[in-house]
């Protein structure tokens, strides 16, 4: 069975009404991202950066996956299929994707401030105060800024082994995302679904100059008609 890797990045889930991750004026949804996305905001103002997530996590709950979601986990009708995305929402999951490797981390799940590896699923508001079981603040299971990508490791051993790669609504022009791209095999054909795409077509590479909800589930059809 063919694997097929596919990263994923804000452009997908925008078209579901989540907002992306940071305007061109370096803004997140009116707020500057270091005060809420950075160890430093963390430290200096807890209740804001607490705040802004829950703000994000309310949202999440109100919105449904989208078309390109949902094809995407059709395909694992004929292939194994591997989703690597940036984004922090669970909407690969709540269309149907099985194996689904969050680079950010998740909005829905928050972790102790003593052991990074005591996580649990969160869905309500999270207040100062809200404890893990050492009795120390629990935080968002989000990569903030000049934090590690603990997840980029086996994302890289997930892209040494791509059949296909497909590449939705991300530029991948940030690292360490953009790293993943040296992890595929120099014969994987690659799909780039952009509206507004930043590479141009390549006998290896095949621009779909298409929003996600058009050009995924056109994508989808070709590869599943393939014999």
């Amino acid at each position: 069975m063919s694997r097929i890797v596919i990263l994923t990045g804000a452009g997908i889930s925008a078209e579901s009404g989540i907002k992306t991750f940071r305007d061109a004026d370096g803004l997140w949804e009116g707020y500057d991202v270091m005060e809420v996305a950075s160890p430093m905001g963390w430290k200096k103002d807890m209740d804001l950066v607490l705040d802004f997530y829950n703000q994000r996590r309310r949202q999440l709950l109100q919105v449904e996956p989208n078309d390109a979601h949902f094809a995407l986990a059709r395909l694992e009708k004929k292939f194994e299929v591997e989703i690597i995305t940036q984004n922090i929402d669970d909407l690969h999951e709540r269309a149907g994707s099985s194996r689904v490797t969050h680079l950010h981390g998740e909005l829905l799940k928050v972790r102790s401030t003593f052991d990074e590896n005591l996580i649990m699923d969160w869905k309500k508001d999270l207040n100062p105060g809200d404890f893990c079981e050492h009795n120390f603040q629990l935080r968002p299971h989000v990569v903030w800024f000049g934090e590690a990508v603990p997840m980029f490791e086996k994302a890289a051993e997930i892209c040494e082994n791509a059949d296909i790669l497909i590449v939705i609504g991300t530029s991948l022009q940030v690292y360490p995302a953009a790293g993943l791209l040296d992890f595929i095999p120099h014969t994987c054909p690659v799909y780039f679904v952009d509206p507004k795409p930043n590479i141009q077509n390549t006998g290896r590479i095949e621009i779909i100059q298409e929003k996600a909800v058009k050009g995924v589930p056109a994508l989808v059809d070709k590869l599943l008609s393939q014999d």
